[in-house]
């Protein structure tokens, strides 16, 4: 009986590290492909940078020539972007100046 309970426990070990082996297996290979994904992504993102870049260097170009203040475009652009990422709790400062005022 002792040889027999051996065997099994022999098993059970060995199927288990065949699981772990197939796993880690799995494993390596979702790292292979993320790896790849990320080169892939970030190739993709500096080309997208460069032709931003040229884009920029362009419409700049053309401003110029047209005579627009590319700096009071883009400073403008800013301030209207954070005006609307404003919270709303934002407008209740202008409305306590409002009633101090007396309107």
């Amino acid at each position: 009986m002792g040889l027999g309970g051996t065997a099994k426990k022999l098993q059970k070990v060995t199927d288990m590290a065949e699981d772990v082996y197939t796993r880690l297996n799995d494993l390596r290979d979702q790292i292979v492909e993320m790896r790849e994904t990320t080169q892939e992504t970030s190739d993709r993102v500096d080309r997208l940078e460069r032709e931003t870049a040229e884009v920029r260097a362009l419409v700049e170009a053309l401003a110029e020539q047209e005579g627009i203040d590319v700096e009071r475009v883009t400073a403008e652009a800013h301030i209207s972007e954070a005006e609307r990422e404003e919270p709303v709790g934002g407008a209740g400062t202008e409305g306590a100046e409002a009633d101090a005022d007396g309107n």
